[in-house]
């Protein structure tokens, strides 16, 4: 049996303190904790359900022990928007109908946050290789990599 620690991050803009144990994965912390939009797949990083940004990085989470974001800043698809005020990469999925089943959603919406907080503009070879850690079986990946183009051509990034 493992021991209860306790670890302190940054989530969502907000200081959190949880317990738990050294073979307690990141992504199920933050769902035992009400964290739904993070989703759970493959558990091998395959799949980029689990998708977070650690420290202005998109991560796996499913990768990740909770106890490695001790101290850390933490964002999960809850902190990026809302229906009321969806963030730019979200509305541009909406608009170009690249959301479907919505399964891989919020984690394509993480890495392409990601992506375009450290690259604003970046090109479409460079959105093909930074999404595909992200897999959708439903939509097919052209009109996500065309939402990414078009938020990345906007100004409207936050």
């Amino acid at each position: 049996m493992s021991t209860v620690k306790q670890i302190s991050l940054t989530l969502n803009g907000e200081p959190k303190t949880f317990e738990t144990t050294a073979d307690e994965t990141l992504v199920d912390l933050l769902r035992r904790h009400g964290y739904r939009g993070t989703k759970t797949g493959c558990y091998e990083g395959a799949c980029g359900a689990c998708t977070v940004i650690l420290d202005g990085r998109a991560v796996y989470g499913c990768l990740l022990r909770a106890f490695q974001a001790h101290g850390r800043d933490v964002q999960t698809i809850e902190g990026a928007g809302s229906f009321d005020d969806p963030h730019p990469v979200q509305r541009a999925l909406v608009d170009e109908g690249a959301v479907q089943c919505g399964f891989c959603t919020p984690g394509m919406v993480l890495s392409a946050k990601a992506l375009l907080d450290e690259t604003p503009h970046p090109g479409s070879d460079t959105i093909k290789e930074h999404m595909d850690g992200n897999l959708c079986r439903c939509t097919g990946y052209e009109k996500i990599r065309v939402a990414v183009e078009k938020v990345a051509a906007s100004t409207a990034m936050p």
